[in-house]
């Protein structure tokens, strides 16, 4: 982590789990187990039928709210579909936008990502942007170019103003609800090579500026190795930030200098 020059972000991603009747036991858990000094931003991702409860309660524990998808329509016949202006008028600040589960299960491509990614910044919203490659193109060393086509598919369009408000998040497809983590050197390695990515599209200032988080099965046991790293900026947290104890403990592990 780098707190002199960006936003050090742990955010968690409930996926499709918490009801909106459970938000406020568990606002309550996170306001007594962790501290009012706060060393990071605290984001939870929630269903959109959480949305209302989370703003409600987790506004008391600290906690930003967050969206785990947005459509790139605005309005319209679209049945089913949230869009953008409806997360920024419930008060979200927050979207996960491109993750593995959404390309994997509901084909979203590089361009929904980035009609996604353009329409929530033209709102106002702050997207996480996830980005990651499979094992298979791991094994075959195509990390980096699976993640720089993927990056600058997200942001192509994006302009030097937009690109403050965008928080990357890289998930190995591989790490992602597996138990397996990938170490703190592989990722740190590549959230430094997602920053130089984003060096050559807009300078050092504003790549140095960009908050680029580690997503992939870190945990309460791992957050410190990882976030140890000078390129990871904070975590995109899943089944960890179900569980308040253990979504505490990952929140100060970014209590380190």
């Amino acid at each position: 982590m780098n707190r002199k020059y960006r936003r050090i972000i742990i955010a968690g991603n409930y996926k499709m789990n918490m009801l909106p009747g459970e938000i406020r036991a568990y606002a309550e858990s996170m306001k007594t187990l962790v501290p009012r000094a706060r060393w990071c931003e605290t984001v939870i991702c929630a269903p959109f039928v959480d949305l209302t409860a989370g703003l409600k309660y987790l506004k008391e524990a600290r906690i930003s709210v967050g969206a785990q998808n947005m459509s790139e329509y605005p309005r319209g016949a679209y049945t089913g579909e949230v869009s953008g202006e409806m997360l920024r008028d419930l008060g979200v600040k927050y979207v996960i936008i491109g993750h593995s589960e959404r390309r994997q299960y509901f084909n979203e491509t590089d361009l929904t990502v980035n009609e996604k990614v353009r329409a929530a910044l033209d709102l106002g919203l702050h997207p996480i942007v996830c980005v990651g490659e499979s094992e298979k193109q791991r094994e075959l060393g195509l990390t980096e170019a699976h993640i720089n086509y993927q990056v600058r598919a997200a942001l192509s369009g994006v302009n030097e103003e937009q690109i403050r408000k965008v928080v990357i998040a890289y998930e190995p497809i591989w790490a992602i609800g597996t138990g397996n983590t990938a170490t703190a050197e592989q990722a740190g390695e590549v959230n430094r090579y997602i920053r130089s990515i984003i060096r050559s599209i807009y300078g050092a200032r504003l790549a140095r500026a960009t908050s680029i988080l580690y997503g992939g099965s870190m945990n309460e046991k791992n957050a410190f190795e990882l976030l140890a790293q000078p390129d990871i900026d904070g975590g995109l947290i899943g089944g960890a930030s179900l569980v308040p104890e253990k979504f505490a403990k990952i929140i100060m592990a970014a209590n380190q200098e």
